[in-house]
């Protein structure tokens, strides 16, 4: 089956997706920070198995395909990828779905499961945070210079977004993320 693309019109804006597949059992693949559907999941829609699954890759609001807006970080931004992220599969007619994702995308699927629980069939999570230290703000910082990246992990990054939006969206979410750390509940 063929990987086609799309937008929707969600919650203001124009989301981009990805979809493929023809099996009962739905699956939306949440990508992390400044990641894309095909970016961060490019060999799950080419490899996973269309019979079974009906996959759906997006790109969060200022991502990849689904700019614009240009991503901003406001103290929400992680419930504001969760509603999305429903509302675009309830745009597509899934009555219940599973989540995939990784990372930021991972924080998300917590939250949209947490959220909506009777939309949620199964939850895969990696890489996600739990909560934000002062150990993990130093690290952020140590990657809020994305010309000190390696080249194999930043030129995809530069070639989709090009080098001035990538270095203001990284900064911008090194900035983001870091509130969570001043946050007792965060």
């Amino acid at each position: 089956t063929s990987v086609t693309s799309a937008k929707i019109h969600v919650n203001g804006v124009h989301l981009h997706y990805q979809r493929t597949g023809e099996g009962s059992h739905a699956v939306l693949l949440l990508p992390g920070m400044l990641g894309s559907g095909q970016t961060d999941f490019g060999p799950q829609l080419k490899s996973m198995n269309k019979q079974l699954f009906t996959i759906v890759a997006w790109d969060p609001r200022g991502y990849g395909q689904s700019i614009p807006p240009s991503r901003d970080f406001p103290p929400d931004f992680f419930e504001r990828d969760a509603k999305d992220a429903v509302d675009l599969m309830q745009a597509l007619k899934f009555k219940k779905f599973s989540l995939l994702g990784w990372s930021d995308g991972g924080i998300t699927a917590l939250i949209a499961a947490a959220k909506y629980p009777t939309l949620i069939h199964k939850l895969v999570v990696w890489g996600a945070n739990a909560s934000v230290t002062q150990e993990d703000v130093r690290i952020y910082n140590g990657i809020r210079d994305v010309s000190k990246w390696s080249e194999k992990v930043r030129k995809p990054l530069e070639d989709m977004y090009g080098h001035k939006y990538f270095a203001k969206t990284c900064e911008a979410w090194v900035d983001g993320i870091s509130r969570f750390a001043e946050k007792s509940d965060g």
